[in-house]
């Protein structure tokens, strides 16, 4: 029997989270095959089976915590391979009790089914690519209340001389009549442990709330240069480089022009000391399958648009599969947040310690803005600026705002330096 252990996932981390189990009880894994998604404070890994043979036991469930070392599963090894005249057969494997795979059971709608003494099999799934929802499941288990038959209450024989007359109702009482009916319907409550990231989600935001001094100060653009751009050069530009021009390859490099023109904004502080960084390392804040996470591109003033494009792309894709790695998050100088892709018209994002400002988008809307004296419509965005007053002045982070601005309306400066 082998002891599936966790490994070390970090410097500094010691406690991780049960994320999802990708195989079951009685599955034949082979060796190297993911067994398990282990979810950090930072990032999310997989742990992969040592040996080929059977998970026999689960030690440690979905959504369970578990300290670098602890035994989570074991697993009974394949026997030994035979020669190559007589291959070694696949062993026979029992079904999962489960009956469904972890990817189509959900972890609330598991915790339900076993309760109930239930299997996946039993219920209809309604979510989406057939997957199994807790909702399914209570709505199966109401379904089986409410099909149970009533056993008749036992009556009582009656003698033979005596014969009652069954008293008059009462009528409803006014105190009866306008009492409030009883709560009726799904009140079920669920608690569930803080996953690892949004604990240290948490954790940060309140750090900065409590350390630095918070001001944000906000502005607006006018996007239509840089969707004429976008128009005008979007096949060409996907041809080329396999990729689609998007805004915030545009944002990321005005940023960049914006933090070499006032270094503060591009700085932190350490103890009495302020550190003036001297390269563009920007996160980008990325909505995942964990939540959100902000992956950091690295020396964007040395990137070209395809290739900040491009390192955008493949993080979206990690996140929304749980594969970023510690080391994608770690660093950054500053931060860009875009909350246009949900909808938010106008926030206040809050700075990502030890960094000292963050770069808020939002939603592009045409409005009515004064142009050379006359009343057009635009495709308008307000962009808003959440600084460290500590370490950076209202006028630098006014000024450093109107510089992104001013090279969003015109990109042509991105290229002539200016």
């Amino acid at each position: 029997m082998i002891e599936v252990t966790v490994p070390s996932v970090g410097e500094s981390i010691a406690e991780v989270q049960i994320s999802r189990w990708l195989k079951n009880e009685g599955d034949f894994v082979q060796a190297g095959t993911d067994l398990v998604d282990l979810e950090t404070e930072k990032a999310s890994v997989q742990i992969p089976a040592p040996v080929s043979g059977v998970l026999t036991k689960i030690i440690k469930k979905n959504e369970e915590f578990a300290t670098v070392g602890d035994v989570i599963c074991m697993m009974e090894p394949a026997d030994a391979p035979a020669t190559a005249a007589s291959p070694t057969p696949v062993p026979s494997v029992p079904a999962s009790s489960s009956s469904s795979p972890d990817s189509r059971v959900m972890p609330a709608a598991a915790r339900v089914l076993g309760d109930n003494n239930l299997s996946a099999a039993q219920v209809t799934a309604t979510g989406p690519g057939g997957r199994l929802l807790k909702e399914d499941v209570l709505a199966h288990v109401a379904g089986q209340h409410a099909a149970a038959p009533v056993a008749p209450a036992p009556v009582a024989p009656m003698a033979a001389s005596v014969l009652e007359v069954p008293k008059p109702i009462a009528a409803p009482t006014t105190a009866l009549a306008t009492s409030s009916p009883a709560a009726t319907g799904d009140r079920v409550e669920e608690v569930k442990a803080m996953s690892m990231i949004r604990r240290t989600i948490a954790t940060r935001l309140v750090q900065a709330q409590h350390t630095a001094a918070l001001l944000t100060t906000f502005n607006e653009v006018d996007m239509q240069p840089v969707m004429n751009l976008r128009t005008k050069y979007r096949d060409a530009f996907q041809e080329k480089h396999g990729v689609k021009l998007g805004f915030m390859s545009f944002f990321a490099k005005a940023a960049c022009e914006g933090l070499k023109r006032f270094p503060s904004v591009n700085a932190e502080i350490r103890g009495n000391n302020v550190v003036y960084k001297n390269y563009c390392d920007i996160g980008i804040a990325i909505g995942g399958g964990k939540g959100l996470v902000v992956p950091v591109l690295r020396n964007v003033e040395k990137m070209s648009f395809a290739e900040v494009e491009r390192s955008i792309g493949d993080y979206s894709r990690k996140a929304m599969e749980n594969k970023l790695v510690p080391q994608d998050l770690e660093g950054g100088t500053f931060t860009i947040s875009n909350g246009g892709v949900y909808g938010s018209m106008l926030s206040t994002p809050i700075v990502n310690p030890p960094q000292s400002a963050i770069l808020g988008l939002h939603a592009i809307n045409d409005r009515p803005v004064a142009v050379s004296g006359q009343v057009v419509i635009r495709p308008m965005m307000y962009l808003a600026l959440t600084y460290d007053h500590r370490i950076i002045d209202g006028r630098e982070a006014v000024t450093f705002l109107k510089t992104i601005k001013e090279v969003i309306e015109d990109p042509t400066r991105l290229f002539l330096e200016v």
